[in-house]
């Protein structure tokens, strides 16, 4: 920077200036104590392309440091602030040069400041106007090449601000002129600027498949994983494993357009399944820039991605495909339904849920949620659309292994007449998939031969004598020589892990065990993941729906095509008369008693005509037909022998303990635990002989109630909700 170092302390100006001086500019604007401070001369070129062929521009500014000295500043007291050469004066921010110069203002530095133009200050009228502002209440003028004007003056004030909005409006039509021109260019399919991998960019700027074969059938490879797998981090997993790289011709550095090699990355791979030219349509505007989002200084800040259907200009069927426009729909499809959303299925996981984002609450429409308990196996399907968006109950919940039961043994039932056809296309899948890394492993060692005999053709082309060059030419065939070495070996393990080609009791072998498909889909080996991919394909969505609180839940299956079947399964519950058939098992096990049966005699025949525990527990056993029947026994007693029990008088907001359980939908124990906790005000009243607990409960403490309930068990609920455990005062009756 031509920048002269200021004194700290303001040098008196030559006796001959303190005069007002009106040579040049008519007015007389500049007094004595413009001439104690400095002179700033500000340059600025708007982009570094500018900076290096417009320097005559840039001349023409730095000669006004020139005309500061003919108006009288000594040459030490100019100083020249270019430090935003090749940067735009849209904003004030990243701006280093123009914040200096305020800073100096706002410390009355300044006397004048020298632009060749005024729009080489600023281009926004928010920074112009604050510039005004400053040198208006610090009394510092500004000059260019037409006169000097005085902030404070209101005719120089009202000329800088049209000046202002004149710079403003001028970039604003400079702009339009090159996003028009831009635009024109991209409706006829022209506007290309850096191609993806996998192409190249012509002389004549058409776009062309990467010549070289080995980087096209990588990028082959890549769709062809992501039809099979589904998803880019599987993708990415057998790339990495296989150790298998994508060819890149960097667009920028001392590299430029050579065919590199680099390690996939996921934003590399879910960049080539989102751009619409791998399937030879042209785009433009696929990452449109939001104003919103724009971080001043900052040119590339503000971008994002839109769907290929909102870009500014899409053109199909315009340069070479790797993939059909159908296929790509297809991944798009697929990249949307792998977002982790409420609305969308989210990618296979391995989580040993089959219906993980296949399920659908039958009574409010919500996807079901999956969680496991203490051991992994033990999963859980529960709807909390509700709970978490509304704060109400939650709709619904039901044991994993029930539906996954069900939903695996009907879409065996499916896959059981293709059995032959899937052991064939396993077959053909295993022989591609070999055929495919064999390719590709010969490929790089074809690559690493050629580059071994390029080296020794260099060394042998340099004549003997010249040493310097031969040595280094000797070090480049070594290590091509080692690279080749390396690679021949790699290939060598490649082939002994993976024979070339299927034997004939290996083919067989396939062939039987396809008539097993259970034994297949149930064997450890299969992760989860694959069994959640081959449901996607057969099912769209399961819907399922408790009745009531009853053990039974309807299930209804959404078959690809349209085709929906529907069951019924049995969940477990905790009570006994959860059972939709309980009265009919209670007058069951009452007519077997009178017949003199025992209970285990009881179990076994329960057992046999088709009665099922509300547990998980497979059969009834002696134990549980006697609980069922001294309950049975209490509750008839109580109906027939017994007399009416006498209920106490209650008050107003009064409640017997059962009945506000029940308002409430919390269990009597609950309430009981609460009560000697003395969270809730209760109290024993008298009736005859009996004695019954009497609580109060208004409006206000029964909603209390309901979210101390709703404190989760696993936490203290004194330190989850202290205030929650206070009951309200109740009133003097």
């Amino acid at each position: 920077m031509n920048a002269v170092d200021v004194a700290a302390a303001p040098a008196a100006a030559p006796p001959h200036l303190h005069r007002q001086v009106s040579t040049t500019f008519g007015r007389q604007k500049l007094e004595p104590r413009h001439f104690e401070r400095l002179a700033i001369v500000y340059v600025r070129q708007s982009d570094p392309q500018q900076v290096l062929k417009h320097r005559e521009s840039t001349a023409l500014q730095y000669n006004q440091a020139d005309l500061a000295v003919e108006m009288g500043w000594p040459r030490e007291r100019v100083l020249v602030i270019d430090e935003d050469l090749g940067i735009s004066g849209r904003h004030a921010e990243g701006r280093n040069g123009f914040q200096r110069m305020m800073a100096e203002v706002a410390l009355n530095h300044v006397g004048i400041i020298l632009g060749r133009e005024m729009s080489r200050l600023a281009r926004s009228c928010k920074d112009w106007y604050q510039l005004l502002e400053v040198c208006g209440v610090f009394g510092t003028v500004l000059g260019d090449q037409d006169g000097v004007y005085n902030p404070a003056d209101y005719h120089d004030r009202l000329l800088l601000g049209l000046t202002g909005i004149m710079s403003e409006a001028e970039l604003h039509v400079m702009r339009g002129r090159l996003h028009a021109g831009l635009m024109n260019k991209a409706r006829r399919g022209e506007l290309v600027i850096h191609p993806p991998l996998g192409y190249v960019r012509l002389p004549s700027d058409e776009i062309a498949l990467e010549p070289d074969e080995q980087a096209q059938a990588v990028v082959r490879l890549v769709f062809a994983k992501f039809e099979e797998l589904g998803s880019v981090t599987g993708v990415l997993r057998y790339l990495a494993r296989h150790d298998i790289r994508l060819g890149v011709r960097p667009h920028f550095g001392p590299h430029r357009g050579q065919l590199e090699w680099r390690r996939p990355t996921q934003p590399t791979l879910y960049n080539m399944l989102r751009h619409p030219l791998y399937a030879g349509a042209y785009s433009y505007g696929r990452h449109p820039t939001d104003p919103r989002r724009v971080i001043a200084g900052r040119p590339s800040t503000g971008r994002r991605n839109v769907p290929h259907t909102q870009c500014a200009v899409l053109l199909k069927d315009r340069h070479p495909a790797y993939i059909s426009w159908e296929r790509f729909e297809a991944n798009q499809r697929q990249l949307e339904q792998n977002r982790f959303r409420s609305k969308s299925l989210g990618a296979p996981r391995n989580g040993v849920a089959l219906l993980s984002g296949l399920l659908v609450c039958g009574k409010c429409g919500g996807r079901m949620m999956v969680s496991y308990g203490t051991p992994r196996t033990k999963l859980k399907y529960t709807c909390q659309i509700q709970r978490s968006s509304y704060g109400l109950d939650r709709c619904q919940s039901i044991v994993g292994s029930v539906l996954d039961e069900l939903i695996g043994l009907q879409a065996l039932r499916v896959l059981e007449p293709a059995a032959l056809e899937l052991s064939m296309a396993a077959v053909a899948n295993i022989e591609r998939e070999r055929q495919r890394l064999t390719e590709h492993w010969t490929q790089r060692c074809e690559r690493a031969r050629y580059e071994t005999q390029r080296a020794a053709r260099q060394y042998h082309a340099v004549e003997p004598e010249n040493r310097l060059v031969a040595r280094q030419l000797e070090r480049n065939w070594e290590q091509a020589i080692l690279e080749l070495r390396s690679v021949e070996e790699e290939y060598e393990r490649f082939q002994q892990a993976q024979p070339a080609a299927l034997t004939a009791s290996e083919c067989q072998q396939i062939a039987s065990l396809s008539g097993d498909i259970p034994a297949i889909w149930n064997s450890p080996a299969i992760a989860p993941a694959d069994r959640q991919a081959i449901l996607r394909h057969l099912i769209e969505r399961v819907v399922v729906e408790v009745q009531g609180q009853t053990e039974m839940t309807d299930v209804a299956i959404h078959w690809a095509g349209g085709f929906v079947s529907r069951h019924e399964v049995v969940r477990p519950v905790r009570r006994y008369d959860q059972l939709r058939d309980y009265d009919r098992l209670a007058a069951r096990i009452r007519e077997l008693q009178q017949a003199g049966w025992n209970s285990h005699k009881i179990a076994d025949q329960l057992n046999q005509e088709g009665f099922r525990p509300p547990k998980r527990a497979p059969r009834y056993n002696g134990d549980a037909v006697r609980q069922i029947a001294s309950r049975d026994n209490r509750r008839e007693a109580t109906h027939k022998n017994s007399p009416p029990r006498e209920r106490p008088t209650l008050g107003q907001d009064e409640w017997l303990l059962n009945d506000l359980a029940r308002e409430l939908s919390i269990p009597r124990a609950t309430l009981y635990f609460w009560h000697r906790r003395l969270w809730l005000q209760a109290w024993i009243v008298r009736v005859g002989n009996r004695k019954h607990l009497v609580a109060w409960a208004d409006a206000e403490e029964r909603e209390r109630l309901r979210r101390l309930c709703a404190v989760p068990l696993g936490k203290a609920k004194t330190d989850v909700a202290a205030e929650l455990i206070k009951p309200k005062p109740r009133p003097q009756p």
